[in-house]
């Protein structure tokens, strides 16, 4: 265990930042909000997460136009008590739209939904959707020059992309004037996706892991029990730590306040190497990458 206030990678909690490309500060630990069940979530459920995740010190969240939660995620922010000012908050552009002024506009109607003046964070939810594969290239530098313009005009304080491997990142940037400062990418232990993070890396662009607890198959895994047991923490705090010490951004979600502070938990401990190389990896039925050249959506 560590003593009480020491730091480890700089970070003892979890509104402790990450400073991004163009030096806008991203807290290192985010409240995910995806259903994952693809119905309409219950906005004030949503709303109520939100203040319970700033309740225990979040002050990053993370949401997306296709998980339905938006309007719960403003009306959080507007009842949570503290000053937008010092929340950052992440909306994402889904697959059904693609070109400037379709960007744009969907934009606008995420914000209208938010009730936000500003966006702190907006990604291209997906490299290649289906709709548009035959010529997703040219679709992607579109939609890219509107976060651009968006971004210059001061509407969202950064912009990136999600699900990108790098041949996305290469195509992106034969156009782009402004790079992505953000790759979301599924991150957990047994799914390190080392290709996509060394480039990503390599190019100084930030990770951010969804599913950080395996959309929950994790947490009966009987090694990260185990090691859960050696340290005296949850599975789900082993599963998180794992994120923070590969200096990624995990994005735990939950509407349990409990649950919310356990995952706000995992500053007071420190994960051995050894254990660090046993859960990355890990095998077994524990989630990968959805190929996004081939998927159906």
């Amino acid at each position: 265990m560590l003593r009480e206030g020491e730091k480890v990678f700089g970070m003892i909690n979890v509104s402790d930042c990450y400073t991004l490309s163009n030096g806008v500060k991203i807290p290192c630990v985010g409240l995910g909000t995806w259903k994952g069940d693809w119905q309409t979530p219950d906005t004030g459920e949503v709303a109520r997460a939100v203040c319970a995740a700033v309740e225990a010190g979040f002050r990053h969240i993370d949401t997306a136009s296709c998980y339905l939660t938006e309007e719960g995620v403003g009306l959080g922010v507007k009842e949570c008590g503290i000053n937008r000012s010092e929340l950052f908050v992440t909306t994402k552009l889904w697959n059904d739209v693609r070109g400037y002024r379709e960007t744009i506009d969907a934009f606008h109607a995420s914000m209208k939904k938010l009730g936000l003046k500003y966006l702190d964070l907006y990604l291209i939810h997906w490299p290649n959707p289906a709709a548009f594969r035959d010529h997703w290239q040219e679709y992607n530098a579109e939609t890219w020059r509107a976060f651009e313009d968006l971004y210059k005009a001061g509407d969202i304080r950064a912009i990136g992309v999600s699900n990108f491997y790098p041949h996305h990142l290469d195509a992106l940037m034969k156009t782009a004037q402004v790079a992505p400062m953000v790759n979301q990418i599924r991150l957990h232990p047994g799914c390190a996706t080392d290709e996509i993070v060394q480039d990503c890396r390599r190019r100084g662009i930030l990770l951010e892991g969804y599913s950080p607890l395996g959309t929950g198959n994790l947490l009966q895994n009987p090694e990260i029990l185990r090691i859960a047991e050696k340290y005296g923490k949850s599975a789900a705090q082993i599963c998180l730590r794992w994120s923070v010490q590969r200096e990624f951004i995990p994005l735990p979600k939950s509407v349990t306040p409990q649950r919310i502070q356990q995952n706000a938990a995992i500053f007071d401990f420190e994960i051995s190497e050894q254990d660090m190389e046993i859960l990355t990896n890990l095998q077994g039925e524990l989630g990968t990458q959805i190929n996004q050249d081939n998927a159906n959506f």
